[in-house]
């Protein structure tokens, strides 16, 4: 069981919650204002880089009206997600656009389907970003080994006419740059055979190629690599680790990467038990694969060939430390970290409703917290109708649009963040992340031990999303349920007093 799950009774935890809190609340503050009997989580992920070639630094305030939430949808199923996209305005999306989907024969380009999906963002005030994607088609040899879903989306394969697609490239830059379209991502997920045909030497030269023609395009255009499968980062995580001789800790930290994952991919991602099992599966095909293709992104950072480094994240909330510790360590200073693929995957999952939504609370909360510059959900809902059977991939959504706990309390985030400034929260066993603005902040924390929190004057706390709050100076106690807190000053302000 994962960390902050108590098993039985989440339903009543919840209801108790603000019990709790208003029977932690003393009548004057503690003199010292620290926090006591409160925990301690160990030292977390530093902040990850925050400036990018333009100046923007990811822990600045957001501009007014925006966020760094997102999240990604079917766009066939629009109008019933609607309501819900109306609020997310100000926040993040993408899309993938397939070359050979747009001109499946040579010169005869198709814009529309794209055009309208363009228009639709910039009328909800939702960013827009582009994953450009050659597939497989007249330009390629159409030798695609791989087909997915009922698009029939293949894997990409080199361009044999590499003048074509940088024309195509810098077509595209053109036409969606003026539809206020600012960042593309060169094809996606290339560790994976079923994106990617070629080689990685193959992929760096197509990413070269297309990051000129995108700049030629627009100069002020930001250039994103593909962005890695989730599950090559604790390849990654626990090379590292067996290369600084901390055996017990690579192994512990792969079963912990994986919790979600072991025995879904056959002998890809087993559990276990000692260093040579370990070596084993990092030594296999596809561990040797996504070895390369993580070295292959750090370079193309290093060398500026990109701009911003892509992250997708499925694992369990518990797991985005040793994410954030790896990309720290693999990151060069100045280039931002976004995740244009947050989610959760667990195909055992019976967990309900209401804990799957402070997973995502947490799960985002850390993200933000540890210096990611944007996040987005995928999925907004679960497609029953899609290829897996199940819901593997948690949505904020039920498949016909109606809001789920998840969505609500994302919600929550979206509203605080908006125009903020993220501050990591990690003070007195508390872990969490809060959102300055207009003098005040708001916070989402949560503490793995049953920690006593010091509120000021005006401070308030409750459930996440509202329902009956505590508010005057004294101390709360806060445990592994989440709690927002509204606090009358800064996050800074808040901190010093649990000291």
């Amino acid at each position: 069981m994962r960390p902050g799950h108590s098993g039985a009774g989440t339903r009543g935890r919840r209801l108790a919650v603000t019990a709790l809190l208003l029977a932690g609340l003393t009548a004057t503050s503690c003199s010292s204002g620290a926090p006591t009997g409160s925990g301690t989580t160990g030292r977390s992920a530093q902040p990850l880089p925050t400036t990018t070639e333009g100046g923007t630094a990811s822990l600045t305030g957001q501009p007014a009206g925006s966020t760094p939430l997102g999240a990604k949808w079917d766009w066939g199923r629009y109008d019933a997600f609607l309501p819900y996209l109306q609020r997310l305005s100000g926040g993040h999306t993408y899309y993938e656009v397939v070359w050979c989907d747009i001109e499946p024969s040579q010169g005869q380009r198709d814009w529309s389907a794209l055009d309208r999906l363009a228009r639709r963002s910039q009328a909800l005030r939702i960013s827009l970003s582009l994953k450009l994607r050659v597939g497989s088609c007249w330009n390629t040899g159409g030798g695609a080994q791989y087909t997915r879903g009922s698009k029939n989306k293949t894997e990409s394969e080199m361009p044999k006419d590499l003048g074509a697609y940088r024309s195509w490239v810098e077509a595209t830059v053109t036409r969606y740059s003026a539809l206020g379209v600012k960042e593309f991502a060169v094809e996606n997920e290339v560790n994976s055979k079923s994106f990617w045909g070629g080689t990685p030497q193959q992929y760096t030269q197509l990413v070269d190629i297309a990051s000129q023609a995108i700049r030629a395009a627009d100069p002020g255009a930001t250039v994103v690599d593909g962005g890695l499968s989730s599950t090559t980062y604790g390849y990654g995580i626990a090379d590292d680790l067996l290369r600084a001789g901390r055996d017990s800790d690579a192994v512990k930290a792969w079963n912990t990467y994986y919790a979600q994952r072991i025995g879904t991919r056959g002998d890809q991602l087993p559990a276990v038990q000692d260093r040579a099992g370990l070596e084993a599966v990092l030594q296999s095909d596809q561990g040797r694969r996504n070895l390369d293709y993580l070295s292959v992104v750090t370079k193309l950072a290093q060398q500026k060939t990109v701009a911003v480094r892509q992250v997708h994240f499925y694992e369990a909330w518990d797991a985005v430390d040793l994410l954030l510790t790896y990309l720290r360590a693999h990151t060069p200073a100045g280039t931002p970290v976004e995740a244009w693929e947050v989610g959760s995957f667990d195909k055992s999952s019976a967990q309900d409703d209401a804990v799957r939504a402070e997973d995502v609370l947490r799960t985002t909360s850390l993200m933000l917290a540890g210096g990611v510059r944007v996040v987005i959900w995928l999925p907004l809902a679960f497609d029953p109708g899609g290829r897996n059977s199940g819901e593997p991939r948690y949505g904020l959504l039920n498949p016909d649009g109606t809001v789920r706990a998840a969505g609500r309390l994302f919600q929550t985030m979206v509203d605080a963040s908006r125009g903020a400034k993220p501050v990591a929260v990690t003070s007195g066993g508390l872990r969490g992340v809060s959102f300055d603005r207009d003098g005040g902040a708001k916070a989402f924390v949560w503490a793995p031990t049953q920690t006593r929190v010091t509120l000021g004057p005006g401070d308030s706390a409750g459930p996440v999303g509202g329902g009956s709050a505590s508010s005057a100076p004294g101390q709360v106690v806060v445990g592994s349920t989440p709690v927002e807190l509204s606090l009358r000053g800064s996050t800074a302000d808040f901190l010093g007093r649990q000291k």
